[in-house]
């Protein structure tokens, strides 16, 4: 585990998480959503996560810090679709990382845009 300090572009939002890059499951996603945002996502269980200021300044829905529209990450609630609580933290609102640890991230890709959310073929994720 590694900690990573985070933020939104002003850095009114910052945040710290603890994190295996070689063992996350990070994830992009086809939706038009994640698409348009470029959301690239790691799961980050609740007691490795660490609001450090400006969850306030985060509006909702969305998760989008009100002065530079950055998502810097979203709480997800449990569901029966997941294994419980986690937040979904945008690996590009991890400050520092090298581009070798970049480079090395493992990533799934999803299917939102047909809301299958199965792995999408590699000839299917080339835009991703």
């Amino acid at each position: 585990m590694t900690t990573y300090q985070g933020s939104c572009q002003c850095k009114r939002v910052r945040f710290e998480v603890d994190v295996d890059f070689a063992n996350a499951s990070s994830t992009k996603c086809n939706c038009t959503s994640c698409w348009k945002r470029r959301w690239w996502a790691v799961p980050i269980k609740p007691d490795e996560f660490r609001a450090k200021a400006g969850a306030g300044e985060l509006e909702t829905p969305g998760g989008f810090c009100k002065y530079c529209g950055i998502v810097p990450y979203k709480q997800i609630e449990a569901a029966d679709w997941n294994e419980g609580e986690y937040y979904s933290v945008n690996v590009a609102a991890l400050d520092g990382l090298d581009p070798a640890t970049i480079a090395a991230i493992p990533v799934r890709y999803l299917d939102g845009l047909h809301d299958t959310w199965a792995p999408l073929a590699e000839t299917d994720r080339q835009h991703l």
